[in-house]
C-alpha cells in the first residue's frame, strides 16, 4: 500500500462493515445532510434552543458509535493497542457525536416546524 486513494478507502470500509451496511450508512448520512441543509435554508438561522438540545445528545452519539463499531468489527476494547487505535477510536466517537447532534437538530426542526418571528 504505497498511496492512499479514494478507491482503496472505499474497499477498506466495505470490507470492515460489509457492502450493504456501508452503503446504507452512506445513504442515510446523505439524506440527513440534505435535510439538515434544507432546514438551515428554510429557517435562515440556527435556533439556540434546538442546538443546545442537540449538543446534549452528543455523548450518547459518541458512545453509540464506538459500541456500534466494536460490535460490527468483532473486536473489543482489549484489542486496542497502539496510539493509532486510540486516534481511530476518538475519531469514531467524534463522528458519532457530531452525526447524532445533526440528526437531533434536523429532527427537531422538521417536526416542530419553522417558528414565526413576533
Amino acid at each position: 500500500m504505497k498511496e492512499l486513494t479514494l478507491g482503496m478507502l472505499l474497499a477498506v470500509f466495505e470490507e470492515i462493515f460489509g457492502r450493504g451496511l456501508f452503503w446504507t450508512m452512506v445513504a442515510v448520512a446523505a439524506v440527513v445532510t440534505v435535510l439538515y441543509l434544507y432546514v438551515l435554508i428554510r429557517d435562515r438561522h440556527m435556533s439556540a434552543r434546538k442546538f443546545l438540545l442537540a449538543q446534549l445528545f452528543m455523548p450518547v452519539g459518541a458512545i453509540a458509535a464506538v459500541v456500534f463499531v466494536q460490535k460490527v468489527t468483532n473486536s473489543g476494547f482489549g484489542d486496542i493497542g497502539g496510539p493509532i487505535d486510540w486516534l481511530v477510536l476518538l475519531g469514531v466517537a467524534a463522528a458519532g457525536a457530531i452525526g447524532l447532534a445533526i440528526l437531533v437538530y434536523t429532527a427537531q426542526a422538521l417536526f416542530t416546524g419553522k417558528r414565526t418571528q413576533p
